[in-house]
């Protein structure tokens, strides 16, 4: 059995999306999880994940047969070139453009993010909300 790893602290436990094709799906995110710093964690026949966002075939298990609706999920940044750097990333890995990085002051001063169009059309952004002291990036729990 592999080590699981999981970060507590956070509203969600994890998150399932049901995509059409895997491959696609699979190229864009891997490219955006690797800016953004991310492990992809697993991978099967059907499924491939990434700390909480598992993304699944609708013939998988947990699927049940049918595709999630459109969905909006925001990837924290560690900077603002970060931000950046997924908006590039997921451009050429088969996302669209929905907001170009920048400062998006409406939501709070020093929030910049960055919007593109995942293969199954979920709107997907990197976020950085500016400098902030944490007292810990997330609180990690092995078994």
């Amino acid at each position: 059995m592999e080590t699981q790893e999981l970060h507590r602290g956070r509203l969600i436990d994890h998150l399932q999306l049901v995509v059409r094709d895997l491959a696609a799906s699979k190229r864009f995110y891997s490219a955006v999880f690797e800016v953004l710093g991310i492990p992809l964690g697993g991978e099967g026949d059907d499924y491939f994940w990434a700390d909480e966002l598992f993304v699944s075939t609708p013939a998988s298990d947990a699927a049940q047969g049918e595709l999630t609706g459109r969905h909006h999920l925001a990837f924290q940044a560690a900077d603002r070139a970060m931000v950046d750097a997924f908006y590039q990333a997921a451009l050429q890995a088969g996302g669209k453009d929905n907001g170009a990085p920048g400062e998006r002051a409406r939501y709070h001063p020093g929030y910049y993010g960055a919007f593109v169009l995942d293969p199954d059309g979920n709107n997907i952004e990197a976020v950085f909300h500016g400098e902030a002291k944490r007292s810990a990036p997330s609180v990690k729990v092995t078994f």
